[in-house]
């Protein structure tokens, strides 16, 4: 057989791209075709352009299995969650790197969200820098803010969590949250000409908005530099942040200045509470959907994404710079429920992270120049298995809104110890400009391109 020519090749190639291209535009014209209300009209934008504003929602841990199990517990097998509404979806690899390059097929937060924030893998652990130089990468919120852009971060984790840290800050380990947290990091410390603790930085970067949990860090005292003595509390005033603890401080919050949301001690309460797996199973239960524990003060992530873009909005447009703004919003405990085998605790979580979607998509439906994305960091242990299964690891059986029993195995961990993430690739939807960028299989670090372009970041 005679091989192709250069020539033919080329060609091919070109045909290929077209193609692909072609079937994208067809994609959004299919689902959009005959619809006319606001939500559609949003929903036509898909094709390609640029985006005034970009909302990234982050469910932490938040692969299908956790979808299906809150899909199924509370709207139904055949009902739909807002985060199942997007036009597009496709999937994405989550693995991190070794040193050397080679794969880590199970990721952490730290490197997970690296990846979409800099568009670089990293090995588990670090935060916003390279695998191999451990050499610091401009992050999206970073790029944002210097071509104009207003920046926040929402999450109900603490603000110095790994997801939200990846956008504000540079370390070595995770696990150097606050000025007194440093020991893994010794070369990023401030007596060592580094920028300082995750909390440190996330304040010095000036986002616009960062609302979370993660008080205990920031009221660490700093022990070296320009702020040395004060804690990082004192050190965001005097950088301008207002500082809110609560709902009522949260809805007086006023545009123009930054604003600090410290909303507990360390991650935000969680909204649901139930029995946790056990060995054998649980008896059939329904979830309490108010946790005693929960502060009633305490805003939801739905609340407290509804202030972020009203803040951010109202900032650019005073500004008169005619841009936009960039946020990330992140259901942290969705995660969190998962390692410890909680299914009631999981579920409530996704459903708090599903009505901050909904957030986001309303105002995407009256700004059809907003990217929208949801998607996950990483993929994790719950699985919904046959009711007559007799799991050797963590199970239970709950009662859904449908009345119907379903059971949830953890078996990523021997019992009695952190349930496990998992290496499987994880749902990406999205609506608005380059949202066909998420159509197909595509790598988590393709998100940080997809972002991108989409505001046209240099």
């Amino acid at each position: 057989m005679r091989k192709p020519s250069r020539r033919r090749l080329v060609v091919a190639t070109s045909l290929a791209a077209a193609t692909a291209a072609t079937l994208a535009t067809v994609a959004v014209a299919t689902t959009t075709a005959g619809a006319s209300g606001p939500e559609q009209r949003a929903e036509r934008a898909v094709q390609g352009g640029k985006a005034k504003n970009v909302i990234l929602l982050i469910g932490d841990g938040m692969g299908d299995s956790e979808i299906t199990l809150a899909r199924d517990y509370t709207v139904g097998a055949d009902g739909r969650l807002n985060m199942d509404k997007f036009p597009l979806t496709g999937a994405y690899t989550t693995y991190a790197v070794h040193e050397d390059g080679t794969p880590d097929y199970v990721t952490d937060s730290a490197a997970s969200g690296t990846g979409w924030a800099t568009g670089h893998k990293t090995v588990n652990g670090r935060i916003s820098k390279t695998a191999g130089t451990n050499k610091a990468v401009p992050t999206l919120l970073e790029l944002a803010r210097k071509g104009g852009y207003a920046t926040g971060s929402v999450t109900t984790a603490e603000l110095t969590d790994a997801t939200p840290a990846v956008l504000a800050s540079h370390v070595t380990d995770r696990s150097c949250q606050g000025p007194a947290d440093m020991a893994k990091c010794p070369s990023d410390t401030i007596a060592q000409g580094g920028p300082g603790s995750i909390a440190e930085q996330s304040v010095n970067q000036r986002a616009d908005v960062l609302i979370g949990g993660g008080k205990q860090r920031f009221d660490q005292r700093i022990a070296q530099g320009r702020y040395k003595g004060i804690t990082v509390t004192e050190q965001a005033r005097k950088l301008g942040y207002q500082v809110v603890t609560d709902t009522a401080s949260l809805r007086a919050a006023r545009p123009g200045t930054p604003v600090l949301g410290l909303l507990a001690p360390g991650n935000v309460p969680v909204e649901w509470t139930g029995k946790p797996a056990a060995v054998g199973g649980t008896a059939p239960q329904r979830c309490v959907t108010s946790n005693p524990a929960r502060p009633a003060t305490t805003p939801s992530l739905a609340d407290s994404a509804t202030k972020a873009i009203q803040l951010l909005e109202a900032k650019q447009k005073h500004s008169g710079r005619g841009k936009g703004f960039f946020l990330q919003i992140e259901g942290a405990s969705i995660d969190k429920q998962d390692h410890a085998a909680d299914p009631c605790g999981q579920i409530g979580e996704t459903a708090a992270f599903d009505r901050a979607v909904k957030v986001a998509r309303d105002y995407a439906a009256k700004h059809p120049d907003t990217l929208v994305v949801t998607t996950a960091d990483h993929g994790h242990t719950s699985q919904i298995v046959p009711l007559e299964a007799t799991p050797p690891g963590l199970s239970a059986t709950l009662v859904t809104d449908e009345g119907q029993q379903l059971k949830v195995n953890y078996s990523t961990n021997t019992p009695g110890k952190s349930q496990e993430h998992t290496g499987t690739q994880v749902r990406i939807a999205a609506q608005g400009p380059q949202a066909f960028r998420v159509l197909g299989v595509t790598n988590q670090t393709d998100l940080f391109t997809t972002v991108r372009t989409a505001l046209r970041l240099r």
